[in-house]
């Protein structure tokens, strides 16, 4: 048995096959060989013509459906050419120069900033601290460095920068 492709029936097509049904002059079997649906899904179209039979009649509510509200989908228009704009200008920079670019005074968001230049919002907020002159003369006076243990190889003991214990 070959399976048959997904089929899409107009509004028209059903409407017919359901007011077939609702008539009642053949039998489900009958209208689904005459018009090759599944009885179920003729069932199916038939409630949904009895459910919706009064919307047929009632023209206050199609004429009160309302449209896209304009002013919402001018503000996205708006919001989205202006993302569109900043994350334009940043495709073609670097990284430092992309954290340049942050403005809190701008229409957008930081957070949305920082996404639209595919930065970490937390570097948004980091300021680095100068190191201080003890934590300097620390680092470079060799004492931070743990001795090298008496079994450790001849490629240890030659590496730059450390003592020999």
């Amino acid at each position: 048995m070959t399976k048959r492709s997904r089929r899409n029936h107009s509004a028209a097509f059903k409407a017919k096959v359901a007011l077939a049904a609702f008539k009642g002059e053949e039998t489900l079997a009958q209208l689904a060989t005459r018009f090759d649906v599944h009885p179920n899904q003729i069932v199916q179209w038939k409630n949904q013509l009895l459910e919706r039979a009064a919307q047929a009649f009632d023209g206050a509510a199609a004429a009160a459906e309302p449209g896209p509200d304009i002013k919402s989908l001018h503000a996205k228009i708006g919001q989205l050419a202006l993302e569109n704009d900043f994350s334009r200008r940043a495709r073609t920079v670097t990284r430092i120069e992309r954290q340049a670019m942050i403005n809190p005074e701008h229409g957008l968001s930081l957070t949305r900033q920082a996404q639209l230049l595919q930065l970490s919002r937390a570097s948004l907020y980091y300021e680095p601290v100068a190191a201080s002159a003890a934590d300097l003369q620390l680092a470079y006076s060799g004492r931070c460095r743990p001795p090298v243990p008496e079994d450790a190889g001849p490629r240890f003991r030659s590496m730059p920068g450390h003592r020999s214990g």
